[in-house]
């Protein structure tokens, strides 16, 4: 989506030049192919691993973190896959995003109409703030070392980007609908 409207707002007249469908597709299958990939990386490591005590996660739903703590093998390797993985899987995406939105701003703040600002800015605001989200959260819950903060923190942060910000989506996008908000101000 960041690349769509780095695509839409610096390079307006050749956007259907740029983003025919095999780009898009392309940056469909890509995505979806490398955190498969990802999946099965982790979920193959973890097979060697004996898990000898409780059974039961102190989390919400079967994640990775958590599960490695349960286990009474050596999780190291697990654990440094999981760091570098992650900090690819998560790093290069989220700076390739800050990157085009750096781009959007300039190319925005070069406008002359304020109009053409405000819709630009609101176009790319509502996905920025679910990125932000989703991002932030992954980047404290995965990143931050679990021995440093309780379980708790690592539920909330699971929480907010598997729950909250898929369910934020369509709310964020739906108020750029006219009639959306329209109903909001005859609601107030």
């Amino acid at each position: 989506m960041a690349y769509d409207h780095f695509v839409a707002i610096c390079h307006p007249l050749s956007y259907t030049t740029i983003m025919e469908p095999r780009l898009c597709i392309l940056l469909t299958v890509i995505p979806w192919v490398l955190s498969n990939a990802v999946a099965l990386t982790h979920t193959l490591l973890l097979l060697p691993l004996l898990f000898c005590d409780s059974n039961a996660l102190p989390h919400f739903f079967c994640d990775l973190a958590p599960l490695l703590r349960l286990s009474c093998s050596d999780t190291v390797v697990n654990e440094l896959v999981l760091l570098v993985v992650g900090l690819s899987v998560i790093t290069f995406p989220f700076s390739l995003i800050l990157f085009s939105y750096v781009r959007i701003v300039r190319a925005v703040l070069r406008l002359a109409c304020t109009e053409g600002k405000w819709k630009a800015f609101s176009t790319c605001g509502s996905h920025l703030a679910v990125v932000l989200l989703f991002y932030g959260t992954m980047v404290g819950v995965y990143f931050c070392p679990s021995f440093t903060h309780p379980d708790d923190r690592d539920q909330i942060g699971a929480v907010l980007f598997t729950v909250v910000a898929p369910m934020m989506n369509p709310f964020i996008y739906s108020l750029r609908n006219k009639d959306m908000k329209g109903a909001l101000e005859n609601s107030s």
